[in-house]
Formats: structure tokens, sequence, C-alpha cells
């Protein structure tokens, strides 16, 4: 086992085009360190419906350019299998660590597979990439990523021509060609013969951002903003600046692409001590409303003035800004389907019957929420908003950002803020209140271990409130492909339990909904939902024995 295992690193190691992975992989061949080498040698990264993920390094379980070239390859193989031999492949990238090789790497084996590459001409944020598909009539997009995912990460995203993430069947047909990918030698990678494209794609991407706004609408909110070290704040500016909002203040220490992330431990907004900076920046601008944006700026966060927080200003949720945006698009009379994943706030659903809307719930992910029939919104609680399925069908957290800020302006004209509209809402459909359990995990299985808990001993009760109906999600339902996951229905309350897709966490996403009688009643509906939300996750936590 011990001379098996040498000897495919040995042979890894031959083909490996990458200086700083063969230096790294021969540095552990050659001192012996055999859990090291098994941890990279145990099996393969596994392409899927969000496409590859994991840590930089050497070896079939970490993201280089091996790994990249092989997922390249077993793209083309599929496109060319459904005649799109010839066809336009274009190219994204993020501002992390070896984000422009990988990049480059996908154009020249497009290239040499006879297709035709075109790559974006820098770092830029995902919603970009999404656009330029459809922009640009291409068969599939390419976007090197890892989004919020820690700073040694990076990540391979892949859109098909309709420029919607991959579903089923494409994702295990991509992975069998992958798969049949032979030695990295007999993989064509010309030096040349890809585009590299200009500023006319991103020009145009912002010149479709203004169809989010209503014309004349007002444009008085001041914002602070965090790029969150990734590649948002050039893009937001702009969009902002030919919006003609006030130019955000920036959040200096963050607002340049930098792939350590140096000021938070994980650069996501929903983590603790991610929007500190931002916060401290806030305290010192006074504006109406504090934006983030992830690495890749497909996701917005927003934060609004707070004097009972303990910073002076208090995170929105996902669900909160989600039946935000589709308040504020009700009000403006849009018509169509609004949408949300399963893990999302059930308030979308009575907001739009409400305003004799169709609605639709998917499995989790914009790759299925882009996928509705007849959308104009879609949102998942996960700070993610698709505000213009018709420019990106993909979440985008430039435009999601201008929408918050147009509707935070049309509010300050009435001498209201967002808090006042939540307030508005919980009085006519009852106070949603969402939470979330989240595990993270060195070990995945404990992940399994504790799905496979909850499927053998399921609670009757959950915080004293029955469970109506319990639904094992891996069996699919009337309405849902199958996925790993268990739903509870309780007595005014929804408890939703999966493992996350793209980080090693076990996810419980949960839902109480209190009545309200008036203005009047919210504090004590808020305190109600509150205990019943901490003596849910303690019932639940004990169930999964997590």
């Amino acid at each position: 086992m011990q001379q098996d295992l040498i000897a495919r690193a040995r042979t890894w190691l031959a083909e490996d085009p990458d200086p700083e992975t063969r230096e790294e992989l021969a540095g552990l061949i050659d001192a012996g360190d055999l859990v090291a080498l098994e941890d990279r040698f145990s099996g393969t990264l596994q392409f899927g419906t969000a496409g590859l993920r994991g840590e930089i390094g050497a070896g079939p379980m970490r993201m280089n350019r091996s790994v990249v070239i092989r997922a390249a390859a077993g793209l083309a193989a599929y496109l060319k299998a459904q005649g799109r031999t010839g066809g336009l492949v274009v190219i994204g990238y993020d501002a992390r660590y070896k984000s422009a090789d990988f990049a480059r790497d996908t154009a020249a084996v497009m290239t040499g597979a006879g297709l035709r590459a075109a790559v974006l001409p820098r770092p830029l944020p995902t919603p970009v990439l999404a656009y330029a598909i459809r922009h640009l009539g291409a068969v599939a997009g390419v976007e090197v990523t890892a989004s919020h995912n820690p700073p040694r990460d990076n990540g391979y995203k892949v859109y098909l021509g309709d420029g919607s993430q991959i579903v089923p069947p494409a994702d295990a047909e991509i992975a069998a060609g992958i798969a049949a990918v032979g030695p990295l030698d007999g993989v064509p990678r010309p030096e040349s013969g890809w585009e590299i494209l200009g500023d006319e794609v991103l020009a145009a991407y912002l010149a479709r951002t203004d169809a989010v706004l209503s014309p004349g609408s007002p444009r008085t909110a001041r914002t602070v903003y965090t790029a969150l070290h990734g590649v948002g704040t050039s893009v937001l500016t702009a969009a902002f600046a030919r919006a003609g909002f006030p130019e955000p203040v920036l959040v200096a220490e963050q607002a340049d692409p930098d792939p350590a992330f140096p000021t938070v431990a994980f650069p996501n907004p929903e983590e603790p001590g991610a929007m500190d900076l931002a916060f401290a920046t806030a305290r010192r601008a006074a504006p109406d409303l504090v934006i983030a944006n992830d690495p890749d700026a497909d996701r917005c966060a927003v934060a609004v003035p707070d004097p009972s927080a303990a910073a002076g200003w208090r995170m929105l949720r996902g669900d909160e800004v989600g039946a935000l945006l589709a308040a504020h698009l009700v009000s403006r009379g849009v018509k169509g389907v609004l949408a949300e994943s399963i893990v999302s706030s059930s308030l979308l659903a009575r907001i739009a019957a409400k305003a004799g809307l169709g609605y639709e719930e998917t499995l989790t992910g914009f790759k299925w929420i882009a996928r509705v029939e007849g959308l104009r919104y879609g949102y998942e609680e996960a700070l993610g908003y698709c505000v213009d399925p018709e420019g990106v069908r993909d979440k985008d957290g430039i435009t999601a950002a201008l929408l918050v800020a147009e509707l935070a302006s049309v509010l300050k004209q009435k001498g209201r803020t967002l808090l006042d509209l939540l307030d508005d809402l919980a009085v006519e459909h009852g106070l949603h209140a969402t939470d979330q359990l989240s595990v993270r995990v060195e070990d995945l299985s404990v992940i399994a271990d504790a799905m496979r808990r909850l499927r053998e001993n399921p609670p009757a009760e959950l915080a004293g409130l029955a469970v109506t109906s319990a639904e094992d999600l891996s069996q699919g339902t009337e309405l849902l492909p199958p996925t790993d996951g268990l739903r509870y229905h309780l007595t005014g309350a929804r408890v939703i339990v999966r493992p996350s897709g793209t980080e090693p966490k076990l996810k419980c996403y949960l839902e109480v909904v209190v009545p309200v009688a008036s203005a009047a009643a919210l504090p004590e509906a808020r305190t109600q939902a509150a205990a019943l939300l901490t003596a849910i996750k303690h019932d639940l936590s004990a169930a999964a024995g997590i």
C-alpha cells in the first residue's frame, strides 16, 4: 500500500505543469510523509452541481492546474458530445491564488479541443461572467472562484449557454468526461488562440444594471461599502455612479483585491467579525446603509443603523433582505414569478399570494432558482438575490445592492427606514423569524452520522411544538427532485437539515411564524420568536447529536 501511494504520487508529479505544486509534492515524497500524501491521494475532488471547490495544493484531492486541466478537458468533451464544437466558452476569474492560471489553462484546453475561448480582461465579479455568457451567445461559461471560502481554497463553477449553472444530468456527464481524461500530455494545450476580451462586456453589463431601477426614482441613500478584499469595488462604484447615487464610502482596508484576506477570519459577511471594519467606518461616516459583497460579488449583505446593537449597526438576515426586495418590486407593480429555495423564509410565498403573483420553491442554489419559468425575482437566505433574471440568471450582488439603495432612498423620502418596512410586513403577514444552526466540521463523518441519527430517530417535537410532518428529501417530493436533506413541519415552525454543498458544514435552517395583531404587539412577538428559535436549536442539536 505504501509503495502504491508513493508510485501514484510520482506519476502525478511527473505530469504536474505547476512548479509550485511540483515542489510541494516532491518535498512530501522525499520526506516520506505518508499521512499528507494519503490526504492528497485518497480519491479525487468530485465534480458536481457546484463544480469543483477545495484547498489549493498538489494531488487529485486539491485544487491545482492538473485538476483544472482535467476538468476543462471533461467539459470540452461534454460540449462536443452535445454538438457544440466550435462554440464559444467564456471564462471569468476572481483574485484568489491561482485563479488567473486556472482561467488561462481552461482557455488553452478549450482552444485545443476545437472550441473558441474568450477570457474576461481581469478579475471581475461572477455576475459579469454570468451576464457575458448570454450577451455573447456562448455555449458555456466557467468562473474560477471559491466565493466566500477561506483563503487557501479555490473553485471552478460551470454554466451552460442559458447562463445558468449546471444541474443534473449535465454534472454527471461532465464528471464522466473528466474521469475519461488520460495522461495530461494527451490534452492539447496551445500557447495562444483564445481571445482576451476588452472592457466592452463590462460596459454592457453596467449599462444593463440600470434596468433594475425605476426611472426617476430617488437616489439619495448614502452607503458604506466593503468588498471584503474581493473584486467588487470597481464594478459596484461604477454602477452606483451610473445610477446617480452618492459615492459609497469605502472600507479602505478591504477595498482592494487581496487573496490573503488579511483582515477577516473568513471572507463571508455572515461570519462573526467580518463586518467589524465596515461598522467602524459607518460609525464615522454615518451613512443610511452598510453594503458588503462577498469576494466574487455575487452575494450582497446589508446592515442598518440600530442603537440597540453593540456596534450601533445590525446585519439584516438574508431572509429579511429577500422580503424587503420582494415588497419593493411588488410596490413597483412587477409581473412574473417570485421564487426561492426551500431553506428560505416562507414569507415570500405570502407576499406573492397577496400580490397575485406566481410563486415557486426550488432546491437550494441558484442553479435551480434561475430555471424557474417566468422568473421575475428569486432569492436565497445565504445573501443571494437575482433581481434581473433576463440579464443575469444567477445571484448578483451588484444589482441587488442597487435595488436595496433604491428602496432605502424611497423610504428615506418618506421619513422611513428598512426596519419600518420590515415591521409593516410582520404586521401584514405575521412575524417570520429565521435562524440557522451551522456546524463546521473537520471530519465529514460527523455530518453523515447526524443525518443518519435523524433519519433513524426523527424528533416527534421540538421546543414543545409537535412535528406535524417529516420529509426525507433524498426521496424527492411531488415538486422537488431528490436531495440530501430532511424537512420538518411543526405547528407554527419549520426546520430543514442538510449538508452544505460547498463547505464542510451541517446546516439547519429554522423558521417560526408568530401572528402579530398590531405594531404594538411586535416586541412581544419578537421575544416569543427568539425563545422558540433558541429552544428548537437546543432540541435539534440533541436529536442530531451535534
